[in-house]
């Protein structure tokens, strides 16, 4: 039966002991609660240790449960991302201040290059460099690691649109390489709100809010872009690249990729057709 704190000492917290807990603890709770309580757990010896108050740490002898992978949320329909990028393009007499440039952008960037919403937001001008035809795009990933997508013709085609328009609303100083490259109507740098904001109301102007589903949003966008990279033939190992996850560096040896596999992969999405003509001076 469990011990008033007063009468268990730290000597008795041996990793049998911590396992007998853990096992009852887990017994009807779920894996993640299991894994943040042995986290606590751990990050408490490891302070003990540090502090010469134990001799050492039990809970690498306590088995710790995986949770399950979250699964894929994509955007719901066969041609949901068409039907949104088209929809952004326009740019419709209910918006006080249409800008429909910067808004394609926004999910092209998502739906194409599969950025998380604070790698969208660290976005600078200069992130976007190369030569024309091996343009490439230089992301501050999750935990400060860096990657480089490749960028189709197409989607350059829009950023350069994009940009043109921004010239055209603020002057040239505003799209200086250290610039943010997305800004809201006030040339002030997208915020995590702004952002967030500006892609719920591209769904309702689409008429789409049914086939995101709950939960995703933003995230439903870089979701559709690694589902739809899979569908049309890209490898896992390119995926994981592309995507910027780490997760399996720490358990299976990672599959280097050449830039020119990563860019096959990105050509292979069928996405990057629904961009053809979308940018103002292609459509001219």
């Amino acid at each position: 039966p469990p011990l008033p704190l007063d009468r268990l000492p730290l000597g008795a917290l041996s990793p049998s002991l911590m396992r007998a807990a853990f096992a009852r603890f887990a017994a009807d709770r779920a894996a993640a609660s299991v894994g943040r309580a042995w986290s606590t757990w751990n990050g408490f010896f490891a302070f003990l240790v540090a502090e010469q108050v134990v001799p050492g740490n039990p809970m690498p002898a306590v088995g710790r449960p995986r949770s399950p992978l979250p699964q894929p949320k994509p955007l719901r329909g066969e041609d949901t991302p068409e039907r949104l990028l088209a929809s952004a393009a326009r740019a419709e007499g209910r918006q006080r201040d249409p800008w429909p440039e910067r808004d394609v952008a926004v999910l092209a960037l998502a739906l194409c290059a599969g950025l998380r919403l604070s790698e969208l937001l660290a976005l600078r001008v200069g992130s976007l460099a190369g030569r024309p035809g091996e343009r490439r795009l230089e992301v501050a990933g999750k935990g400060g690691r860096p990657r480089v997508l490749p960028v189709e013709p197409d989607l350059d085609a829009l950023l350069a649109d994009y940009l043109d328009s921004r010239v055209r609303r603020f002057g040239s100083r505003t799209v200086r390489p250290d610039s943010p490259l997305l800004v809201d109507r006030r040339d002030e740098p997208l915020r995590r709100g702004g952002l967030q904001y500006l892609v719920e109301s591209c769904y309702r102007r689409a008429g789409i809010g049914d086939r995101v589903p709950r939960g995703a949003r933003l995230h439903a966008l870089r979701h559709t872009f690694a589902t739809r990279l899979a569908e049309d033939g890209a490898g896992a190992a390119e995926i994981m690249r592309l995507l910027g996850h780490a997760s399996l560096a720490s358990s299976q040896t990672y599959i280097e990729v050449t830039a020119g596999q990563q860019r096959d992969a990105v050509r292979a999405n069928r996405t990057n057709r629904a961009l053809v003509g979308l940018a103002r001076g292609q459509a001219g």
